[in-house]
C-alpha cells in the first residue's frame, strides 16, 4: 500500500465502518426481531444478556491482556483482528438465521449461544481495533480530527445499519441480510487492517504481569469515572436504536415501511453535526467538551416524549441527532488521554487492558437496556409482541424518552468530579508536538 495511506485517518475509519453496520443492526433490531417477530418473552431476552455479560466480564479483560503481551512481526494487535473476521461474519449470521419451528425454550437457547459466540469474538476485534487509536494517532488535535473522521464513518454505518435494514429484511428476510452485511464487514475490515501499522519500539516495551496490570487500571480513578458516565450514555444509544421501530409501531402508529424514515432523521442529521462539535471540543477542549455534550445529549430526548406522528417523530429525532453526534466525537479523544497519562506514570503502553476494561464498562449498557426494557414492560404490561399488554404506547414514551433522560443526568453529575490535573485533561486543545502516528490525508 502507498505510504500515504498508512496509518491514515480515512483508512482506519474504515474499521469503524466495518463493524458499526452489523452491530448497530444487532443492537436497533435483535430485541425486535427475537420479541416482536419470534414472540421470545422480554424475561428470556433479559436473561440471555445477563449470561452474556458474566461471559464478557471474563473474556474482554484477557483478551486485552493478551493483546498487549502479543509480539508477532506483524504487531500486536494486527494478528488477533486478522483471525476474528471469518468467525465475526459466521457468528453475526447465526444471529439472525434462526430456524423455523424452534419451541420458546428451543429460540432462547439458540439466542444465547449465537449470543455469546458472537460478543465473544465482536470483543476481539473491538479490543484490538480499539487499542489501535491512541497508538496511531498522538497529540490533542491530531485524534480530535481522526476521531471526527472516524465517527464520520460510524455515523454512515449507523445509518446503514439502522435506516437500511428495515428495507434489507423486508425484501429478502433478515437471514440473507445478515449475510449481505457481513460481506461489507469483510470488505472493509480488510482495507482497514491493509492499511495500519503498528509502532515497533512499543512492541518492544516489556509487559507487565496480569495482577500489576489490571491493579494500576483499576486504581485509576478518572479512568472509572469515565467509563461509567459513558456506560450510561451508552445505553442511551442502544435504547433509542433498539426502541424506535417499537416507538413507530406503538406511539407514533405509523407502518412498518416508515420506520427507515424516522431513524434516516436520526441519523443523517448526525453527519454534519459531527463537523460541529470537532469545532467544539477544538474550543473547549476534552472534558469540557465532553461535559456539554452529555448535557445537550440529555435535552434532546425530552421532544421524543411528544412525539404523536411521523411528522412529530422526524422532528423529534433531528434534536436527537444534535446531542449523539457531540457523545459519538468526544469520547475516543478524551480515553486516548486518559491511557497516555498512564503510560507517564508507569512507563507501559497498556492500551489493550485499558480498551478491555474500558469496553466491558461501558458494554454493561446492554444489560442496563435489557434491565430497562423488562421492568419498564412489568410496569405497564407489555411481554411480546403476541403479548403488548394495555398501554404499550406508555412503555415505549418512557423507554425512549423518559428512561434517556435519566440516564444522561447521571451521566452528566459524574463528568463534573472529573477535574484538571496538570496533563490538561480539560481546558482548549493543544498544538500537536508528539511524535508518532500516521500522515493525514
Amino acid at each position: 500500500m502507498r505510504q500515504k495511506y498508512v496509518n491514515s485517518p480515512i483508512f482506519f475509519a474504515f474499521g469503524m465502518f466495518a463493524m458499526m453496520i452489523p452491530s448497530q443492526a444487532f443492537s436497533a433490531f435483535y430485541s425486535y426481531y427475537y420479541v416482536e417477530k419470534l414472540g421470545l418473552g422480554v424475561g428470556l431476552a433479559t436473561l440471555a444478556r445477563t449470561v452474556y455479560l458474566i461471559w464478557d466480564a471474563a473474556n474482554q479483560p484477557l483478551v486485552g491482556y493478551w493483546s498487549d503481551r502479543t509480539r508477532t512481526r506483524f504487531g500486536r494487535r494486527k494478528p488477533w483482528i486478522w483471525s476474528a473476521i471469518p468467525c465475526f461474519m459466521l457468528t453475526f449470521c447465526l444471529i439472525f438465521a434462526v430456524p423455523q419451528g424452534l419451541s420458546e425454550n428451543q429460540l432462547f437457547l439458540w439466542f444465547l449461544v449465537a449470543l455469546l459466540l458472537f460478543e465473544g469474538v465482536a470483543t476481539v476485534i473491538w479490543v484490538n481495533y480499539g487499542a489501535l487509536f491512541p497508538e496511531l494517532f498522538r497529540g490533542e488535535r491530531v485524534r480530535a480530527r481522526a476521531s471526527a473522521i472516524q465517527q464520520g464513518f460510524q455515523i454512515a454505518a449507523i445509518l446503514i445499519g439502522s435506516a437500511v435494514t428495515p428495507l434489507l429484511f423486508a425484501w429478502m428476510g433478515f437471514g440473507y441480510m445478515s449475510l449481505v452485511y457481513a460481506v461489507i464487514f469483510a470488505v472493509f475490515m480488510l482495507l482497514c487492517m491493509g492499511s495500519v501499522r503498528e509502532n515497533e519500539e512499543i512492541g518492544q516495551d516489556p509487559p507487565l504481569r496480569l495482577r500489576e496490570a489490571f491493579r494500576a487500571t483499576l486504581q485509576n480513578r478518572e479512568f472509572w469515572i469515565f467509563h461509567i458516565a459513558n456506560s450510561f450514555a451508552q445505553t442511551v444509544n442502544g435504547l433509542i436504536s433498539s426502541m424506535i421501530p417499537f416507538y413507530a409501531r406503538y406511539v407514533l402508529q405509523i407502518p412498518e415501511s416508515q420506520v427507515s424514515i424516522l431513524l434516516a432523521s436520526v441519523f443523517v442529521s448526525v453527519i454534519p453535526l459531527v463537523t460541529v462539535w470537532y469545532w467544539i471540543v477544538k474550543k473547549l477542549g476534552d472534558v469540557r467538551g465532553w461535559r456539554l455534550s452529555l448535557a445537550a445529549y440529555g435535552l434532546s430526548v425530552i421532544p421524543l416524549w411528544y412525539g404523536s406522528s411521523l411528522a412529530g417523530g422526524i422532528a423529534a429525532g433531528i434534536l436527537v441527532g444534535f446531542g449523539l453526534a457531540g457523545f459519538l466525537v468526544t469520547p475516543p479523544v478524551l480515553s486516548s488521554r486518559i491511557i497516555d497519562r498512564d503510560y507517564e506514570r508507569t512507563g507501559q503502553r497498556r492500551e489493550g487492558v485499558y480498551t478491555a476494561v474500558g469496553g466491558f464498562i461501558t458494554r454493561s449498557s446492554g444489560l442496563i437496556s435489557a434491565l430497562a426494557f423488562w421492568i419498564v414492560g412489568m410496569i405497564f404490561g407489555y411481554v411480546s409482541g403476541d403479548n403488548p399488554g394495555p398501554d404499550p404506547a406508555s412503555t415505549f414514551r418512557y423507554l425512549i424518552s423518559v428512561v434517556p433522560l435519566c440516564l444522561l443526568t447521571l451521566s452528566f453529575l459524574l463528568s463534573l468530579t472529573i477535574m484538571k490535573k496538570g496533563g490538561g485533561m480539560s481546558g482548549p486543545a493543544q498544538p500537536n508536538h508528539a511524535q508518532g502516528g500516521g500522515p493525514l490525508p
